[in-house]
């Protein structure tokens, strides 16, 4: 979800002006996935603190398991943060556009439209963005190194 929330943000950028239609509508499917995000993060949190997730990887050194918790830790962080985030770019929009989530339901603004705060929160989620985007993958190539040398983790991962 995160890498097509990402697909979507550049192509909804990159869309004229003049093709509203098609630009309302992608916008709103990029907070939409966001929001689902933001849904199945919160859940899998939950699972976790129940007891429910995965315990320590068999056969990884201590360092590395502590870096993978690091790595872990900072992915729930982003993955936590953007989609408020958007929200609130979404919010001080300098436009009055609604933020429809699935595309029925209407959220309500927390923030009025504000320019220069637009602007900065709207850099902030491009940057953390990318940092998701690169640790995300990250994430992935590191588990597909750990499947290689023998150890349970895509399976885990599933």
């Amino acid at each position: 979800m995160v890498l097509a929330a990402f697909a979507v943000a550049l192509i909804m950028t990159d869309v004229e002006a003049r093709d509203f239609l098609l630009r309302f509508w992608l916008y709103q499917a990029h907070k939409t996935i966001g929001l689902l995000v933001l849904l199945a993060c919160l859940a899998r949190l939950g699972l976790r603190l129940l007891g429910r997730g995965p315990g320590p990887v068999k056969g990884l050194p201590t360092s590395k398991r502590r870096l993978a918790g690091l790595g872990h830790a900072a992915l729930y962080g982003l993955l936590l943060a953007m989609p408020v985030l958007g929200l609130l770019v979404a919010d001080t929009a300098p436009q009055k556009v609604p933020t429809l989530f699935l595309g029925l339901w209407r959220l309500p603004v927390l923030i009025g439209p504000d320019a220069a705060l637009f602007e900065g929160l709207s850099t902030l989620h491009m940057v953390l963005a990318w940092t998701l985007v690169v640790l995300a993958l990250g994430h992935g190539a590191m588990a597909i190194h750990h499947h290689r040398r023998g150890l349970d983790v895509l399976r885990r991962m599933l």
